[in-house]
């Protein structure tokens, strides 16, 4: 089944992230770079995204015209950062797969069609 494993940073997140030196930084990558590959038989795509501020959003509500807004749809206190899609046998693996993400603190985990 494939899953989408949604990373989700928080604002702390993001402070913590800025005030790192690149040898923290350096040594973040490598974390993430070595649950990829150690993942990599499972992953079928992924990708990080552009800051949550570089969003446009279009407003279908309401019955009128189709609103075009520069920004994300809401500001939140948590963006999506990136994702990855998985071929994974069910959700408890899914979940291990998720716990193990060694960047942001949040991972949403949904099944996709």
């Amino acid at each position: 089944m494939k899953y989408v494993l949604m990373f989700i940073e928080t604002e702390q997140y993001r402070k913590d992230w800025e005030a790192k030196d690149q040898s923290e930084r350096d040594a973040a990558f490598e974390k993430v770079g070595r649950w990829f590959a150690d993942h990599s038989d499972k992953i079928t795509h992924s990708t990080q995204l552009h800051p949550a501020p570089s969003a446009t959003t279009v407003r279908l509500e309401g019955g009128g015209e189709p609103v075009v807004v520069d920004g994300p749809f809401v500001e939140g206190k948590e963006v999506v950062s990136g994702y990855v899609e998985a071929e994974l046998p069910d959700l408890d693996e899914a979940l291990r797969m998720a716990k193990s993400w060694p960047a942001c603190p949040v991972v949403e985990v949904r099944p996709a069609a």
